[in-house]
């Protein structure tokens, strides 16, 4: 069957009169709105072998154990061992060569009749992919977006019904898995920032690649990997914390994204706000970089940059917000504290271009009005006149849209925030900013350092000329050498057939 043409119901019954599949739904926060839709559909014995929903959190514990947060990845996990290995322990022996087991559990904080909190929760499903095999987990954390009770239990239940027709049906196809998640309940409902594939039937599964899945197929706007490669749910790396972030392309990451990182933070961390807080550091990507000339992503070339920047103890945030003020506002719905944003001067120039907010009723005040609203820092790496001048020529050729302020300085002399030059009718806008310290000159640099492009870099590497590796992190050569990555061991390749 095509999954598009199913409904919600038409997908319970299939799965109901399918005599395969047999387990339980263990559902708290929301109702019961998964395994009520089985119920409905009708045939629901022969899949249902219990369903329960433990509100109480003294019932919850003596189940599941006490936990920290009911409303966590911990607590989903706890639900899906206990009432999987019940089944399995209850009927095994009776139809354990007929049936495929399976737990579907969530545990979710939906709008309250306060209104207050935000509405998200867990969901999951451990389920055999062939009678007898090792059990498989998905997980997924998601946004419920309506803005009533009712409407979220619905779409709840909804995508509940989804996640197990896709586990048994496309768990050979995760990306179409991925895909059906939203049937019937549509992206303005429904958010999934977080998918994890675990077990033997997604062996060869990659959970970065699925996450970039989310945001290619507009599930979610970002999402974020440890300095280990992991999946990560945002909420809980940025919760209350100041945040540190460098946007940039990193292909690969050279001297001189770190040195900005180095020195944008140490003048982060001196902010009264930020002082003696924990700071989280993030390396942002957006989609947009990730994209090839044909408009694809390609997907070793996108690895590389997220093992190559956990290699610097960075954790990597893929989003799809172009807009500095958007990538603000999504910081906001995690923290209260101070952001800072380091950037180069080439970046700045971009950000003070009044073409890019021709979308926006207020323009570029109400751009930076967003931007600047809640204790944001932007801090700006110098870079030499003639390497700023390329870096606006190639935006040019590219078809983005630079600013062309001329600047009164040497090729080789520095333009820092300070001496940088905008538009007549922007500059007391400029001054404000930098008056008032939302825009603030780095002068701590290292000027020994080349401005060198990813284009000429990537040359360099794939022509193996050694010139690269003076503008690249020790540990960032060895890994490039030891995995071939950008094209490295291609020269070597040639050779040797030569």
């Amino acid at each position: 069957m095509q999954n598009e043409l199913l409904t919600t119901n038409r997908k319970a019954l299939t799965i109901n009169l399918d005599p395969l599949r047999y387990g339980t739904f263990a559902e708290i926060g929301a109702g019961q709105e998964t395994a009520r839709s089985f119920f409905q559909a009708g045939a629901s014995a022969g899949t249902v072998a219990k369903s329960i929903s433990a509100y109480d959190m003294k019932f919850s514990d003596e189940i599941y154990g006490k936990c920290g947060r009911y409303v966590s990845e911990g607590r989903l996990g706890r639900m899906l061992q206990y009432e999987y290995n019940l089944l399995n322990k209850r009927l095994a022996e009776i139809r354990g060569k007929e049936s495929t087991f399976f737990a579907f559990a969530n545990t979710v904080a939906a709008k309250s009749y306060r209104g207050t909190g935000d509405s998200h929760g867990w969901l999951g499903i451990r389920f055999q992919h062939e009678t007898g095999s090792e059990p498989n987990d998905i997980v997924l954390h998601v946004r419920m977006l309506d803005k009533e009770n009712v409407q979220q239990q619905q779409a709840l239940g909804i995508i509940g019904v989804n996640l197990v027709y896709g586990a048994f049906y496309f768990h050979s196809k995760p990306v179409k898995l991925i895909r059906s998640l939203l049937d019937n309940v549509g992206r303005k409902r429904i958010e999934v920032d977080l998918i994890r594939f675990s077990g033997p039937a997604f062996s060869d599964v990659d959970n970065r690649l699925m996450s970039l899945q989310l945001i290619q197929q507009n599930l979610t706007r970002a999402v974020m990997f440890s300095p280990d490669g992991d999946v990560l749910q945002p909420s809980e790396v940025l919760y209350k914390k100041a945040i540190f972030v460098e946007r940039g392309s990193f292909r690969p990451v050279t001297l001189v994204n770190v040195d900005m990182l180095k020195t944008g933070l140490a003048h982060f961390a001196e902010e009264p706000g930020v002082e003696g807080e924990k700071i989280v550091r993030l390396a942002e990507i957006t989609i947009r970089n990730l994209l090839s000339h044909g408009g694809e992503v390609d997907d070793a070339d996108f690895l590389a940059r997220v093992d190559l920047l956990g290699t610097l103890g960075l954790h990597v945030l893929v989003s799809d917000y172009p807009e500095y003020y958007r990538l603000a506002s999504y910081f906001r719905r995690y923290t209260k504290a101070m952001i800072g944003i380091v950037m180069g001067a080439n970046n700045l120039v971009e950000i003070f271009d009044e073409r890019y907010y021709e979308d926006l009723d207020g323009g570029i005040l109400e751009s930076f009005g967003r931007l600047f609203r809640n204790t944001v820092r932007l801090y700006v790496y110098p870079m030499r006149r003639r390497a700023l001048e390329q870096s606006l020529a190639l935006d040019e050729a590219m078809g983005e849209k630079p600013n062309p302020a001329p600047h009164q300085l040497g090729a080789d002399e520095f333009v820092t925030a300070d001496n940088l030059q905008v538009f007549p009718n922007l500059r007391h806008l400029y001054q404000h900013l930098i008056s008032n310290e939302f825009i603030v000159p780095i002068h701590t640099h290292r000027e020994d350092l080349p401005n060198i492009f990813s284009s000429a870099i990537l040359k360099s590497i794939r022509e193996d000329d050694g010139i690269w590796e003076k503008s690249v992190p020790p540990e960032v050569v060895q890994m490039i050498k030891k995995r071939g990555l950008f094209g490295y061991d291609s020269k070597i390749k040639t050779s040797s057939k030569n």
